[in-house]
């Protein structure tokens, strides 16, 4: 009977234990370090169909990789399991306990002489002169083993890779992220995948013109039919925004700062968060969409109701526990949408004043579309998509795309910039272009006819275009198998939402899609990326070749490798 009592009691306590280490709600929004639960976990092949086992979801381990942040998951899920930034916090030593000091949170920390604005947030940069590739290897290969310790909760087993990188990264740097996964976490295979291409299959299209403000830059690419056919890059993007906003904010506190106290610079914490809670943009006014630039309102609210009689100035109240006293200010509301304006768009100063890599984003986005070719560009300018970390500031999607409009509506699709002494012949042929449209527009054929001067030739861009009797044809099977009402949509400025580069790749990876850069860990480690061949791309049809007396080479193998956009 003793031993049967010892019996329940033991199974009490382990049923009590199991059932505490089940993962609440609750608790995991109390106690955000303790270990999660994978959601959504698929069920072992032992307990399911006859079928489990040849479900492959959970073969491939989904990343991607930025500048401040490294995002980890499975395939077929819409969200990733974690985001790990970097930063002071995730670089602490063993034995550092400074943070469970009560007057450490309160401390602003000073940023050391000589370095860049976020340097210590930052993974890696592009400009590798004074980057310590050791220091990112550590970085990184600690993120990932607390991706792979805290959140996957994985089993031995190797997992293949699909990893979404900006493209253009340099070889070295990409080869320090691939000697971390090949060989810490033993990866059978990478396959790489370029994150505008992923940002166009998570908003369920095949061509776009994906803008993603990044960190350090802001990359416009083209995309058609999944291959990146243009791009152009700016340096006008989250860092120089968040310079702007730290600037502001000094003005701001140096206002209020009695004589003879001590300066203090606002941290790049502070700012981030500023930035982040109640950074927004302005909208551009409807009395000017057809200008370049607009004048500066003192109100929002005056913005969409110019006959509206004008209201007390909104303010916001900004705390600042971490400085020398403790002190808050109040700035006026709409002059947090400063940063965003002069940072990105840069009003009032003339296009021949920047370089080519600081040109604003509407300008950025314009010559991009202007360098495509015209079918192309039909599609891609009816497909913006806007991406990206500072893509999320309120108002700041809209403003791009009225700008865009407004620069196509001035200077329509020609790509001469100057024409010298015949600029006032041009713009009277423009003028004269402008009418015929307006009067085909509202009045018809006829009254264009007769307000033309009978010797002066219909332009060419304005006389209908002649009949094609394979495109009529076409038109009538699209019409008669169904097209989706959005195929036919171009010629037009219109933005597109998406899911997300990680997203794109989880359904990519879920669909078992190959792509063209995939490295074999053999090979690399052989070879490293030099084993890579110079070819830009690789048919992935898979073929039969004959190598020989009974050997056949597998289907869809590959004889050598490439790093495609990245070579």
């Amino acid at each position: 009977m003793s031993s049967l009592g010892g019996e329940r009691k033991v199974s009490a306590s382990l049923s009590r234990s199991i059932r505490g280490t089940t993962p609440r709600l609750a608790d995991l929004a109390s106690t955000p370090e303790s270990p999660r639960t994978p959601l959504l976990r698929s069920t072992s092949s032992l307990f399911g169909s006859p079928g489990g086992s040849f479900r492959t979801e959970d073969e491939y381990v989904v990343l991607e990789i930025g500048s401040r942040f490294v995002r980890g998951g499975f395939p077929g899920e819409s969200t990733p399991r974690c985001t790990l930034s970097f930063g002071l916090e995730e670089q602490r030593r063993m034995g550092d306990y400074r943070q469970w000091d009560p007057e450490y949170g309160h401390k602003r920390r000073k940023r050391k002489r000589g370095e860049e604005w976020g340097q210590d947030y930052e993974l890696y940069r592009l400009d590798l002169a004074q980057v310590d590739l050791g220091l990112v290897e550590d970085k990184f290969e600690r993120a990932m083993r607390e991706a792979y310790n805290k959140y996957f909760l994985l089993d031995t087993k190797p997992r293949r890779i699909l990893l979404a990188l900006p493209p253009k990264m340099p070889h070295s740097l990409m080869s320090t992220i691939l000697d971390v996964l090949f060989g810490s976490f033993q990866a059978p295979s990478i396959m790489l995948m370029s994150s505008p291409v992923l940002s166009t299959v998570a908003a369920g299209l095949r061509s776009a013109l994906v803008v993603d403000i990044g960190w350090a830059e802001t990359l416009v690419t083209a995309v058609s039919e999944y291959r990146e056919v243009h791009e152009r890059r700016t340096t006008r993007a989250a860092k120089l925004l968040s310079e702007e906003m730290a600037k502001l904010l000094n003005a701001a506190l140096a206002n209020d700062v009695e004589d003879g106290s001590p300066k203090a610079d606002v941290s790049f914490e502070e700012a981030d968060e500023v930035l982040t809670r109640v950074g927004w943009c302005k909208s551009k006014p409807k009395s000017n969409r057809n200008t370049l630039y607009f004048p500066a309102r003192t109100s929002p609210i005056l913005e969409e109701f110019e006959d509206a009689v004008e209201s007390p100035e909104p303010s916001v109240t900004i705390p600042f526990t971490r400085n020398t006293p403790p002190t808050e200010i109040t700035v006026p509301f709409a002059s947090l949408a400063k940063p965003a304006e002069t940072s990105l768009f840069a009003p009032g100063t003339a296009l021949n004043e920047f370089d080519d890599d600081e040109l604003p984003l509407h300008h950025l986005i314009y010559r991009a579309l202007l360098s495509l070719p015209m079918d192309v560009r039909r599609l891609c300018m009816s497909r913006i998509i806007i991406t990206g970390g500072v893509s999320a500031l309120p108002g700041l999607k809209t403003r791009i795309l009225a700008e865009v409009e407004a620069l196509v509506q001035q200077k329509g699709w020609d790509p001469v910039r100057s024409y010298g002494s015949a600029s006032a012949r041009h713009e009277q042929v423009l003028r004269q272009q402008r009418e015929i449209f307006e009067l085909r527009r509202q009045e018809g054929e006829d009254k264009v006819s007769e307000s033309l001067d009978p010797d002066a030739p219909l332009p060419a861009g304005l006389q209908d275009p002649e009949e094609d009797a394979i495109d009529a044809k076409l038109a009538h099977l699209a019409l008669r198998n169904g097209a989706p009402p959005s195929c036919s949509i171009g010629g037009t400025i219109r933005g597109v939402e998406t899911l997300g580069a990680w997203a794109g790749a989880s359904l990519v990876a879920q669909q078992r899609i190959r792509g063209i850069v995939e490295i074999e860990r053999e090979r690399y480690l052989q070879h490293g990326l030099q084993g890579a061949n110079r070819e830009k791309e690789v048919s992935v049809v898979p073929q039969r070749q004959s190598m020989g007396p009974g050997v056949v080479r597998g289907a869809g193998e590959r004889a050598s490798w490439t790093l495609g956009v990245w070579a």
